[in-house]
């Protein structure tokens, strides 16, 4: 009979308990090992949570924050990095979308005092997919994520090396790159074409979103979607749907579904609908609605729906004659 491998005690630092760090905790447990969790905002609370715990290993499957030496130098720290070998920085999937890249990765790798630079104990590659940062982060990051983390765990319990990363490897592609910041994200509506203005608004994805000024107020935004029939004049507003707005591009048009107006300092905002984020901030949109049906027969990317329906027809069980079994419909509504 096969031994069974030794489970560990670990634990989870994280900044907020999210889809990734849910589902690995449910990998983990399910290889038997036990899982804490400590969703931290400091140095200081880190360190309690280690002290509570005291556990063998520690995962940090999305920690915002850098963990203080007088952990990682005591304990071994694996962090979920979501950037292939050799990536290095806090805007990693940000990086990915708005350059375009058709390859991607996921590594995890071992805190120590540099960010994302220390030894390597496992990593995943995926190709990226058209779609924003946040559904390529639950969807791709996540299935590679689980892979990498398996092992690299697998690695730990059995005594396995891991990797330093060599500047001379040539299958490294990864490099170190700065925070995205919002001069880098910025739309130019007078030169920008359609596809560039969805990959800057994809790369902000959740957050922060681009910071932009619409009807003359700061608004940050989010959800984009290609329009393919509507024009006008490049940066203008065009029509509005579903409390979603279009705006024209200089090779097109786009649908903005959220807002969330810019921040002051006696003054928080939330991320709204766009249509209503633009009321609320004193804008009466001068735009006709366009709706469009539900059961409209257009491309995916052609045009903006909040709520669509999809209809197959499958005839190979039929038989002549119109008999009830000559057919099968079936219905899926899909949305966004």
């Amino acid at each position: 009979m096969a031994q069974a491998r030794p489970s560990l005690q670990i634990l989870f630092l994280v900044s907020a308990h999210n889809s990734l760090s849910q589902r690995a905790y449910i990998a983990l447990t399910e290889l038997g090992h036990e899982v804490a969790i400590a969703v931290v905002d400091s140095p200081t609370a880190m360190e309690a949570a280690v002290m509570r715990h005291r556990p063998e290993l520690i995962v940090c499957p999305m920690l915002k924050k850098m963990i203080p030496e007088s952990i990682w130098a005591s304990r071994r720290c694996l962090i979920v990095h979501p950037g292939p070998r050799g990536d290095r920085g806090p805007s990693s999937l940000d990086w990915a979308i708005e350059l375009d890249v058709d390859e991607w990765g996921v590594t995890v790798l071992e805190a120590n005092g540099e960010l994302d630079a220390g030894q390597v104990w496992s990593s995943r590659p995926f190709r990226m997919r058209d779609a924003g940062k946040s559904s390529i982060y639950r969807h791709e990051v996540r299935r590679a994520a689980i892979e990498a983390l398996e092992e690299a765990i697998c690695n730990v319990v059995t005594g396995s090396a891991p990797s330093t990363f060599d500047q001379e490897d040539t299958t490294v592609t990864g490099r170190a790159r700065p925070l995205m910041r919002q001069d880098v994200r910025a739309i130019d509506w007078g030169s920008d074409p359609t596809d560039a203005v969805i990959r800057k608004i994809r790369a902000a994805e959740g957050h922060p979103g681009v910071l932009d000024s619409v009807e003359g107020t700061e608004f940050h935004l989010f959800g984009v979607h290609r329009e393919r029939g509507l024009r006008g004049r490049a940066g203008t507003l065009l029509a509005k749907r579903s409390d979603a707005i279009c705006r024209a591009t200089v090779d097109g048009a786009v649908w903005i579904t959220h807002l969330k107006r810019r921040d002051r300092d006696d003054q928080a905002f939330f991320k709204l609908p766009a249509a209503r984020a633009l009321a609320l901030a004193g804008h009466a949109l001068d735009v006709p609605e366009v709706p469009v049906p539900v059961h409209a027969s257009l491309p995916a990317d052609h045009t903006y729906r909040e709520i669509s329906y999809e209809q197959g027809r499958d005839a190979k069980r039929g038989h002549p004659g119109g008999d009830r079994r000559a057919s099968r419909e079936a219905g899926r509504l899909r949305m966004g």
